[in-house]
C-alpha cells in the first residue's frame, strides 16, 4: 500500500517536466515524460505527419528512446514519406526503433528490457486490440515511460469504448483534421499546431 502525503509534501511536489521550448511549448506547455498522450483523428487528415514531426522532436532530448509500433499499416509508404518530409533521419537514429506490430506481451517484454525505450507510440490503438483494463495495467506497470496513442475517429472522438476512456485519462489529447493539431493539454499550451504549412498555402 502506498503511503499517504501530507499537505506539505503535495504542494512541495516538484514536477519533471521535459523542457519543451519554442512552437511546441506554445502549443503543449512542458509536458511530464511519462503518463499518455492520444492523437485521433479520420483517415488522411494528418495523423502520420505530425506524429513524425513529435517524435523528431522528442528525439532532440538526450536520453530519449523511442520505439514506435506501426500496428496498422507495418511499414508504408506514407510512414516512409513522413519520415524524410521531417527530416527525421537528420537526429541520432539510433534512439529510433520500428517495431512491425508487436502485440501487448511483446510490448511488455521489450519494455522490461534494461535500456528499453522509454516513449512508445502505438499505431493505432484499435489496431492493438486490448481493454481498458489492459491499458491500466500496463501503464501501472510503466509508471515511467511516456505512452502515444493514435486512434481513429467517430464524430470528434476517438472510436471506441476503450480509445474515449484512453482519451479521458490522458494528459494530452490532439485532434488532428485537415492537417491542423488542435491540441488540449493538462500542462497549458491548448494551441493549434499548423502540421503542413505548405500545403495550407496551396490550398
Amino acid at each position: 500500500m502506498r503511503r499517504s502525503l501530507s499537505l506539505n509534501e503535495v504542494v512541495a511536489y516538484k514536477p519533471q517536466c521535459m523542457g519543451f521550448t519554442g512552437e511546441w511549448l506554445r502549443v503543449m506547455g512542458d509536458p511530464e515524460p511519462f503518463g499518455s498522450w492520444i492523437i485521433y483523428g479520420g483517415s488522411g487528415q494528418g495523423k502520420t505527419r505530425f506524429t513524425v514531426q513529435l517524435v523528431k522532436y522528442l528525439m532532440s532530448f538526450p536520453g530519449s528512446r523511442i520505439a514506435y509500433n506501426g500496428l496498422e499499416e507495418g511499414l508504408s509508404q506514407t510512414f516512409v514519406r513522413a519520415i524524410v518530409d521531417t527530416g527525421l533521419l537528420s537526429e541520432k537514429t539510433n534512439r529510433f526503433q520500428f517495431w512491425d506490430g508487436y502485440d501487448l506481451d511483446t510490448m511488455k517484454t521489450l519494455l522490461r528490457r534494461k535500456r528499453g525505450a522509454n516513449i512508445v507510440i502505438i499505431d493505432s490503438l484499435q489496431y492493438l486490440g486490448i481493454t481498458y483494463d489492459e491499458y491500466k495495467d500496463l501503464v501501472a506497470c510503466f509508471p515511467r515511460r511516456l505512452f502515444i496513442w493514435i486512434s481513429h475517429e467517430s464524430g470528434s472522438l476517438p472510436d471506441g469504448l476503450t480509445a474515449k476512456k484512453v482519451m479521458y485519462n490522458s494528459n494530452i489529447k490532439i485532434r488532428v483534421r485537415n492537417y491542423y493539431a488542435h491540441i488540449t493539454s493538462r500542462y497549458c499550451g491548448n494551441e493549434t499546431y499548423d502540421i503542413w504549412p505548405e500545403h495550407h498555402l496551396d490550398s
